[in-house]
């Protein structure tokens, strides 16, 4: 069996982190893939390694002197390794790499540093053999990557030394030079080492205990999800939850190797299982008729109105001009004369009087209307699908609460009942729909 574990930032941000992640590595010998990122703050007011080496770089641009900075980068690091007790030069690393520095330095390999650096600390500390990321992860200059190679080097590398340490964040281009990933790339390193060994299960150790429920800024400590499907997740995480990037997703999904997100500061407590399906209902939260529920605020709805409206051929027609205007589109609902569309405010603030001037000369519509300050709240659950009804119960319960719900969506798949609502009422329809049907 085959266990990789990934930790975050605030999970390797000084020594007593470092030992709760040797004590985790050590309590399972299946953990024997661990990918690790750079150090991240240690309290609210430090800074981030990823962020301080940025910093270096943008002095180098600018021909200013960036090296308090660096040396405060290298004084962390010592700091960690004299606590550990480890034996590791890394004052000679980075002398080397100060003789390096210069306007011309990639900025790429500069702040893949920062994981480079914790990932040899963790390595000494653990007893493992350091895999650099540049030595078994390859991308393309399009960021696409080359599973085959990555699924070859990190298998020799298990059979060569049976336990490895991998930096996350950065790949190896054709040419040889390092790569950074989109920000939270050490959770795609992850997932590609996973899927490279076909790894049993992928922990991502954070510092929550998995994915909650519902929002704590809006529900008093919300349920975690004991376990939530692949597609229930897509559903909250395009609703704007916090949750992994789908990125740092499809390697495992495409496998079929369940994720399990755990918390660094909170071992014993199993977090969130997501897997590709669940055929039998066993987890806690079954009671419940939704997994989570997530949204956000600040849409806007057009509403247009036409005698004898030709949803094929209008439809299109204003599907291509918010197109040619980059608006990315939320939802669509249909009616026998009319149609309506959903977009985020953002995209359009500076552009919907050219927006509706365009439709309007296209179409020649009875009327546009444009709703603002919109609020979508996402019901989500795989329990929700082929029950009757759900949509009524949903409702029912926001029209007691006095919610005025002024658009409806619902999936296909059913897997999620999407309302509108205005910005004022999205605390209450959240607060609604977790005590009524999640917690």
């Amino acid at each position: 069996m085959i266990k990789v574990a990934k930790f975050g930032g605030s999970s390797v941000a000084d020594a007593a982190q470092f030992k709760r992640v040797k004590s985790i590595v050590e309590e399972n010998p299946d953990r024997r893939v661990v990918v690790i990122s750079a150090a991240g703050k240690r309290s609210s007011d430090d800074h981030k390694m990823t962020d301080l080496l940025y910093l270096c770089h943008a002095h180098l641009l600018y021909g200013v002197s960036c090296e308090p900075i660096f040396r405060d980068i290298e004084k962390r690091f010592c700091d960690i390794r004299d606590q550990l007790g480890l034996d590791f030069n890394i004052e000679a690393e980075f002398d080397t790499l100060w003789e390096k520095m210069d306007k011309d330095m990639s900025v790429d390999y500069l702040v893949s540093r920062g994981e480079y650096f914790t990932s040899r600390l963790m390595a000494a500390y653990l007893g493992f053999h350091f895999l650099d990321a540049s030595d078994c992860i390859f991308s393309d200059y399009n960021g696409s990557f080359d599973m085959e190679k990555i699924e070859s080097a990190i298998k020799e590398a298990l059979r060569k030394y049976k336990k490895v340490v991998i930096p996350g964040f950065y790949s190896s281009l054709p040419s040889g030079k390092i790569k950074l990933m989109s920000r939270g790339g050490s959770d795609i390193t992850g997932a590609l080492a996973a899927a490279a060994c076909n790894a049993d299960v992928y922990e991502n150790w954070t510092d929550v205990s998995g994915i909650l429920m519902a929002d704590p800024r809006i529900v008093k400590d919300p349920k975690p999800i004991e376990k939530i499907t692949y597609a229930e997740l897509r559903e909250l995480a395009s609703m704007g939850a916090s949750v992994l990037h789908e990125e740092s997703i499809l390697p495992v999904k495409e496998k079929g190797i369940p994720l399990n997100i755990r918390n660094t500061n909170n071992p014993s407590h199993p977090g969130t299982m997501i897997v590709e399906s669940i055929d039998k209902e066993e987890t806690q939260e079954e009671r419940f008729l939704l997994t989570g529920i997530a949204g956000r605020k600040n849409f806007e709805i057009l509403s247009l109105r036409k005698h004898n409206l030709d949803n094929n051929s209008d439809l299109r027609k204003v599907l291509e001009i918010l197109e040619n205007h980059k608006i990315a589109i939320e939802h669509i609902s249909l009616g026998l004369d009319s149609f309506s569309i959903v977009f985020a405010k953002s995209s359009v603030e500076s552009i919907i009087y050219d927006v509706i001037s365009e439709i309007q000369k296209s179409l020649k519509p009875d009327s546009i209307d444009i709703q603002e300050n919109m609020a979508l709240v996402a019901a989500v659950g795989r329990k929700m699908t082929f029950r009757p009804g759900i949509s009524g119960l949903l409702f029912n319960a926001l029209g007691k609460a006095g919610v005025n719900i002024r658009t409806i969506a619902q999936g296909s798949d059913e897997l999620s009942i999407v309302v509108g609502v205005d910005n004022s009422q999205f605390d209450t329809t959240v607060r609604v729909l977790y005590e009524g049907f999640a917690g």
